[in-house]
């Protein structure tokens, strides 16, 4: 079982985001850096490369998931989805090992 779990939504649109960033993009990194009001934040960028140490999943038959070793230990378990709601769309991190979050929601803390 992967790490991440990417839901159809997120996948459906991290495909059609990749199209128009480029032909280099090979995938999405993921990633977790210190940072935000509860201390942690998530990372969402296109990749170009593989990183030594990165863990490698398949989103479509192009496109992969890349995990640096220190992401991985954060995001064990977390649910990749994308919202497309009144509030405002975007990428949500379901993750079950947050302990607290902050009140926007951008950063948390395990």
């Amino acid at each position: 079982m992967p790490t991440i779990q990417i839901t159809d939504a997120a996948s459906s649109q991290i495909q059609k985001i990749a199209k128009d960033a480029g032909p280099d993009v090979i995938g999405i990194r993921v990633g977790v850096q210190g940072g935000g009001c509860a201390g942690l934040s998530y990372i969402l960028d296109f990749e170009t490369e593989t990183h030594e140490g990165d863990r490698v999943y398949a989103i479509s038959e192009n496109l992969d998931l890349f995990i640096d070793k220190k992401s991985y230990l954060f995001l064990v378990g977390t649910e990749l989805d994308w919202s497309g709601g009144l509030n405002g769309s975007g990428f949500e991190f379901n993750n079950p090992n947050v302990s607290s979050s902050c009140g926007c929601g951008t950063s948390f803390s395990v």
